[in-house]
């Protein structure tokens, strides 16, 4: 291939991602209720803490929002309101395609509601209806770390296995009312951060609680999140199952973040390389159950001796192995490395996209201050030739940008070449990996539009061809403008490459 000219496949989906709770707002219009992130500020340093308190009275859980945080992701950027003219302006950029989330307690506020909000219903239908008319494919993932908070309080969460019916209710309901309008379905968002995000990406509540924990998350046991991951593999295998009856033309996958499959060695040493190799198996462990079919050998040794195995039910097995995900998709931003003697740390970005290790000297930069992300793209190569090789799976890249803290000033167009630059490379390195062999469905750069991020719960970390004025504390008109970054992209899609 020459080094200077990336060309892709005809059908490839050129695109952009979002999340229903990042960017919708209205968090409490037409019926809906909390999910779980509507009660956190962040997942990074002090923002790790939700907003909920246990009642020592009733023995349960309550929402407790924190009078001195502002909670941004509740108005987020107002999609729920202007998703028109956002659809028109990301559609501007030649988009094939853009994922969103459904926000589960749109349509089932409580979770376990006998009939589905009609409001929430037609929301979604208006929303992908003008997506298809802007020649979009909507790509819909069924829980982007929206857990019903009722879910939780009441029932402890996904660690209940009540959850699996209640999925499965809801994966019908949507199934069967967008079939013929969405054809790529994807389970729960980056399931294996549920290791460092419990409360968001597992969506479960810890059984006890420890009033004189230094944080929330020490009360979380390792057994606890393999019981209730067990619960997420039945549910997401009878979703798959829901999906090839009530949409015979659609796909149902997996979603990962791959960035934890990036951990290089620190050196040849075998304890670095071994346990770089343990490491990664801390991601393959879900992928090698959803995709696979079955429960990895290697995990027996980590059960052994522990109270970690999960309680199963006669028939759960068979249906994981009945009902493997058709694709999997993966968001990728960084690598990371492993030394056997060396603490590793998460970042102070937060812990969406894995753990860091001992700096890489071979990458050229980071992200600039406070996230510091190495940056990485022939990582992604490799992450796509190491599921590959896995699997042997259609893979789609569903989640990859870089945040930057930016501002308009005076209305003139913001110049972000180190995004521009960041885009490029890493499709270099998509295109090499198609080149290879990996079968790659499309590439969806993540926030085409600034949304809330769900690592550290603020604006100032943007990742959109698209600016909103919208500030930490809340103030801003919310006006859109384009970067130069948009009319980059869309070069690069009308080309189909670059």
């Amino acid at each position: 291939m020459d080094k200077c000219s990336y060309t892709f496949p005809k059908d490839f989906l050129w695109g952009g991602a979002v999340a229903a709770n990042q960017i919708e707002g209205a968090w409490l219009e037409d019926g809906k209720l909390p999910n779980c992130t509507d009660v956190m500020v962040g997942i990074g340093s002090d923002g790790r803490t939700p907003g909920i308190r246990f009642n020592i009275q009733t023995g349960k859980y309550e929402m407790a929002l924190k009078p001195d945080k502002k909670y941004l992701s509740h108005e987020a950027i107002d999609f729920y309101h202007r998703y028109k003219e956002d659809l028109q302006l990301i559609a501007g950029m030649g988009f094939k395609a853009f994922r969103t989330s459904i926000s589960w307690a749109r349509i089932f506020p409580h979770g376990d509601d006998e009939t589905p909000n009609e409001a929430g219903l037609k929301f979604y239908d208006d929303l992908f209806g003008e997506m298809i008319r802007l020649g979009m494919e909507p790509v819909i993932t069924l829980s982007h770390y929206e857990t019903p908070l009722y879910l939780m309080t009441e029932y402890g969460g996904w660690s209940n296995r009540k959850l699996i019916g209640f999925f499965e209710k809801y994966a019908r309901t949507v199934m069967e009312r967008y079939s013929g309008k969405v054809n790529y379905w994807m389970t729960f968002n980056e399931i294996n951060n549920m290791r460092t995000m419990p409360f968001a990406a597992g969506g479960y509540m810890p059984e006890t609680n420890d009033p004189n924990a230094e944080d929330f998350a020490a009360n979380y046991k390792e057994c606890e999140m393999y019981q209730a991951a067990h619960h997420l593999f039945v549910a997401s295998s009878l979703a798959v199952k829901a999906c090839h009856e009530l949409c015979p033309n659609a796909i149902c996958g997996a979603m990962i973040t791959t960035s934890p499959v990036a951990v290089y060695p620190y050196s040849c040493n075998p304890d670095d390389v071994f346990g770089a190799l343990q490491a990664q198996r801390k991601t393959f462990f879900f992928t090698d159950v959803m995709c696979r079919g079955k429960y990895p050998a290697y995990i027996r040794r980590i059960w052994e001796g522990t109270d970690y195995e999960p309680v199963m039910e006669e028939n759960d097995l068979q249906i994981i192995q009945d009902y493997p995900v058709d694709y999997l998709a993966v968001s990728y931003y960084r690598s990371s490395t492993y030394k056997h003697d060396y603490a590793s740390e998460n970042s102070s970005g937060g812990l969406t996209s894995g753990g860091i290790g001992t700096v890489n000297p071979y990458l050229r930069g980071t992200t600039p201050e406070p996230w510091c992300w190495p940056i990485d793209p022939k990582g992604l190569r490799y992450v796509l030739n190491v599921l590959t090789d896995r699997y042997q799976l259609p893979l789609f890249i569903v989640e990859n940008g870089v945040g930057l803290d930016e501002q308009e000033i005076n209305g003139r167009m913001i110049e972000d070449p180190e995004r521009v630059k960041y885009l490029e490379e890493h499709l270099a390195q998509v295109a090499e990996a198609i080149h290879d062999g990996c079968h790659i469905l499309g590439y969806l750069w993540w926030g085409p539009i600034d949304v809330v991020s769900a690592g550290t719960g603020e604006m100032r970390k943007r990742y959109g061809f698209i600016y909103v004025e919208r500030f930490n504390d809340g103030s801003g008109d919310m006006h859109r403008s384009m970067k130069q970054s948009y009319a980059r992209y869309k070069e690069i899609i009308s080309n189909n490459g670059f």
